[in-house]
């Protein structure tokens, strides 16, 4: 006889959604440092061995994330990114059919503080991503940096994540039987510094090589709007030309990755925290634009394509804004 089990209360479901919120929050900001910190420990006991094998593995797969990585679909699925896109909750929308015998290249717009969207969408299945687009596989691009980080580049690559280079994305977009999705954050971490509530401006303007791969591989652009991923955490104010923005900026040049000042509410309390804002984000995915192949595409070829992503990602956003309570008087800013 089958058991049936009882429906869990709505207090324990919020219990558990913001603990799944914010072990990804923790994990993001330390789980690069404690994973450094194991592997080198570990040299000092008497498994010592275990770092050793890993390194000799770590040098033998090096090229991994430059080759589509190594999903994991256990991982992908796991009820924990459920619990996750419950907490906002997130949403992905459908706007157009995308082919599977094509591959795409997807801009992601904006980064907001984490990226949260991005990763739930395009990292797991937790909104739905195969049934939405049956055939295609999605590709998450994200900072090189990460890969070098032993053990956590084990992880980041379970969940479809690969190394934000050419190189990298070049091998998602020439695989001939198509099926393929790469997503490109555009704007990057620099963009993170102008995340904040009500905020429309997406550093794009002169980001064009996402345009150029494109042309290149002749695969179609597909513009994405997330609404709400501004929404989910305050920052302290850092206007350009401020003295915060200096220094974010000169880190940002050292580092590769940029340090936004964020706050937003707590595990048990709602006035201060790391922990994001349960607020809900929607994330449109738009049509494909035709991109006609070039091998090596001239300045005026790629400015050409440019101008018309971003008035076709202009147009998805004027589209959808009502939908999601933008203000009619707010539209999107290019720098």
């Amino acid at each position: 006889k089958m058991v049936e089990f009882a429906p869990l209360s709505i207090p324990l479901q919020r219990r558990l959604q913001t603990a799944s919120v914010a072990q990804w929050v923790f994990s993001f900001l330390c789980l690069a440092q404690c994973c450094t910190a194991a592997f080198i420990a570990l040299f000092f006991t008497r498994f010592w061995l275990l770092s050793a094998l890993y390194a000799a593995w770590w040098f033998l797969d090096r090229e991994q994330p430059r080759r589509g990585g190594r999903r994991i679909h256990a991982i992908r699925n796991s009820v924990v990114w459920r619990y996750m896109r419950d907490y906002f909750p997130i949403t992905l929308v459908k706007t157009a059919e995308l082919d599977p015998r094509q591959n795409y290249v997807v801009g992601f717009h904006p980064h907001g503080v984490l990226a949260v969207g991005a990763f739930l969408n395009f990292s797991t299945e937790a909104s739905g991503f195969s049934t939405l687009f049956p055939g295609i596989t999605p590709h998450l691009m994200m900072l090189s940096l990460w890969f070098r980080v032993p053990f956590l580049r084990e992880y980041l690559m379970s969940g479809g994540l690969v190394a934000s280079d050419k190189e990298s994305g070049s091998y998602v977009l020439k695989k001939p039987e198509g099926g393929n999705m790469l997503a490109i954050i555009i704007g990057g971490s620099q963009e993170a510094l102008d995340a904040r509530p009500g905020s429309c401006t997406l550093l794009l303007k002169n980001r064009k090589g996402f345009v150029r791969l494109a042309i290149e591989h002749g695969t179609p652009l597909v513009p994405t709007f997330s609404f709400g991923e501004n929404e989910l955490y305050d920052q302290v104010r850092n206007p350009r030309g401020s003295w915060l923005r200096w220094i974010q900026h000169q880190l940002q040049q050292i580092m590769g990755i940029s340090l936004p000042l964020f706050h937003a509410r707590g595990i048990f309390q709602y006035s201060f925290g790391l922990i994001p804002y349960r607020r809900p984000i929607y994330t449109v995915v738009g049509k494909p634009i035709p991109v006609q192949k070039k091998y090596r595409p001239s300045e005026e070829e790629v400015d050409k394509v440019h101008r018309k992503y971003l008035n076709e990602l202009s147009k998805l956003f004027e589209e959808h804004k009502a939908k999601y309570n933008i203000p009619e008087d707010r539209h999107l800013e290019f720098i």
